[in-house]
């Protein structure tokens, strides 16, 4: 892919961590929504408690997580950091990819199954920690970019050096 243009790039990137910081809030939002169904003796309270949560997931969290996963995509091949070059950008796009389909495929159905049953669920008090750890680490990681290159990333910072004929140079994110 093309290396993106800055004001595309600087676009790409301000609408990425909106969606994944409004993927984190929607999660602590289930969370909060869960423990209170969980916790509460009012069953009128735990029915009302999923019924919210449906309408999170149905409306809400299919299209988040599919614009966090597609920006960061484009952002990764549009970029010097790429997809596979940097342990933490190949973390970051396995777990966005794992719990978008933890969301469509096991979160959403179980919400519909409680919020028609409406009996108290810890699994649905479990499935918003899970994630908004998982998203906590995602953005920890995104910040202190930690691991190093990977296998990939090295071959093709070496071959750069090759080509240029000097040392290898760090491959970072374009100002």
């Amino acid at each position: 892919m093309k290396p993106l243009k800055r004001p595309v790039r600087r676009t790409l990137l301000v609408v990425h961590v909106a969606v994944s910081v409004s993927w984190l809030g929607l999660s602590l939002g289930l969370l909060a929504l869960g423990i209170t169904a969980y916790t509460t003796a009012d069953p009128s309270l735990t029915s009302a408690a999923y019924r919210a949560m449906g309408v999170f997931a149905d409306w809400l969290l299919l299209p988040v997580a599919a614009i966090t996963l597609v920006s960061g995509l484009v952002l990764s091949l549009g970029t010097s950091w790429g997809l596979a070059r940097h342990y933490w950008v190949w973390t970051k796009f396995w777990l966005t990819l794992v719990t978008a389909a933890a969301t469509v495929f096991a979160l959403r159905p179980e919400i519909a199954n409680a919020a028609a049953a409406g009996v108290p669920d810890s699994s649905l008090v479990a499935a918003p920690l899970v994630s908004t750890s998982a998203y906590l680490f995602m953005t920890a990681i995104s910040v202190l970019k930690p691991w190093g290159l990977t296998r990939r990333g090295r071959r093709l910072r070496e071959r750069r050096g090759r080509r240029a004929g000097g040392a290898p140079t760090r491959t970072g994110p374009p100002a």
